[in-house]
């Protein structure tokens, strides 16, 4: 795919560390220019800016706030410089809050205002700079699919993105812009190895994955940068499953 991206620009929201990294990278391997977002990680956002050699810039804005699409537009309005945009990538989460009888109403509406309403107005606001045959790719999960009560919330936000995904993909089809999302399952990053350093963890997922093995950022970014290439000008509405097949069945 090496190319198939050039002069193309590309906005990664969470793009400092983790999977948002990964995605930045290869649509810049791809040869897009990469729009790098962050939000507390100005350094890691300012890293990833230089592992793809500087082809971009840094924008940085906290989501799930009020005026952030606005605050993300200014920032990228500059860098654009009067150019469209061509992908927009909506990664950036805020992480499962717990099971039901620990969660806060503070927790959940922090859940709510990251993962669904910054990425829909984000979307809102930028449809005006958005190339006609541009692509729109979010972040979902397999939580969504998955009966796991300490993500139950977290699953609800995933849920209403592919809610959103479908319905925005019949909306803009009309413009040649395609919307699809994509669900990882269990991903390791550098953000997140401690995590998997829980006795017994890895073992126990990778035991319940096809492919018999961890996820990787590299992982989700191929699916990522296929539905944000050329290539994938025929596939909208869809939610493509990038975990490995994670919990497919009985193992």
């Amino acid at each position: 795919m090496t190319d198939s991206m050039s002069g193309r620009v590309a906005l990664v929201t969470g793009a400092s560390r983790g999977i948002g990294r990964a995605i930045a990278e290869r649509l810049a391997a791809a040869g897009a220019e990469v729009a790098v977002h962050y939000h507390r990680d100005k350094a890691g956002a300012e890293e990833t800016l230089a592992r793809i050699g500087g082809r971009g810039f840094v924008i940085g804005a906290e989501l799930g706030v009020h005026g952030d699409a606005d605050e993300v537009h200014e920032q990228l309005s500059v860098g654009l410089a009067g150019r469209r945009l061509d992908v927009l990538v909506n990664n950036a989460a805020a992480q499962p809050a717990g099971p039901i009888g620990t969660d806060t109403e503070a927790a959940f509406d922090r859940l709510m205002a990251v993962n669904v309403r910054a990425p829909y107005f984000l979307i809102q606001r930028l449809l005006p700079v958005l190339a006609d045959d541009g692509r729109i790719v979010s972040i979902s999960s397999v939580a969504t699919r998955m009966a796991n009560p300490v993500q139950t919330s977290f699953a609800m936000t995933k849920g209403a993105l592919e809610t959103m995904t479908r319905t925005l993909a019949q909306e803009l089809g009309a413009r040649g812009v395609t919307v699809n999302a994509v669900a990882p399952g269990a991903t390791r990053t550098e953000a997140n190895g401690a995590f998997f350093e829980t006795p017994g963890l890895t073992e126990l997922i990778v035991g319940q994955t096809a492919l018999g093995r961890l996820g990787s950022g590299e992982d989700v970014a191929e699916a990522v940068a296929f539905l944000a290439s050329p290539a994938a000008r025929w596939i909208t509405g869809q939610v493509v499953d990038a975990s490995g097949g994670l919990h497919l069945g009985v193992g």
